[in-house]
């Protein structure tokens, strides 16, 4: 059971990351590998699997975040989203394999939902970016221990 629990946190805590949730999932990964009780490549997929569905809300909430854009509450201003939008569109889908990289990863898929990023091409590209920035922090913390 306490197997299952350290998987499970583990899932959480990269499903976390992918949102605005300020979570930090590689420590969590890097953790669990360090006991040396878990499987390294299961780990990698549960925190891949994990951080590509957080990342499929996101796109999923840009899908449908534009009839929001007027909105007194709304998070971010019309320049900032405008400006998003343009850096998107300069980049392409390729800016999705830079989905991982901290504070700016995440912004990127709600904006490839915004803009109509194909489901089959948003997925491939963000589970390459997701899965190997997982595979190197395993490798990196497997070297170290």
């Amino acid at each position: 059971m306490t197997d299952l629990l350290a998987y499970f946190g583990l899932f959480m805590a990269a499903f976390g990351a992918a949102t605005i949730l300020p979570m930090q999932s590689e420590a969590v990964l890097a953790g669990l590998l360090l006991t040396g009780r878990y499987s390294a490549p299961w780990l990698v997929v549960t925190a891949g699997v994990g951080n590509i569905l957080g990342s499929l809300v996101n796109w999923i909430l840009g899908r449908g975040i534009e009839r929001f854009r007027q909105r007194r509450w709304f998070p971010v201003g019309e320049d900032t989203l405008d400006r998003a939008q343009a850096w998107y569109r300069k980049y392409g889908k390729w800016s999705l394999l830079a989905s991982w990289v901290p504070i700016v990863g995440d912004p990127i898929t709600v904006v490839a939902g915004v803009l109509r990023e194909p489901l089959p091409t948003f997925l491939l590209l963000v589970t390459i970016a997701k899965l190997g920035r997982y595979v190197i922090v395993a490798l990196a913390t497997m070297n170290l221990a």
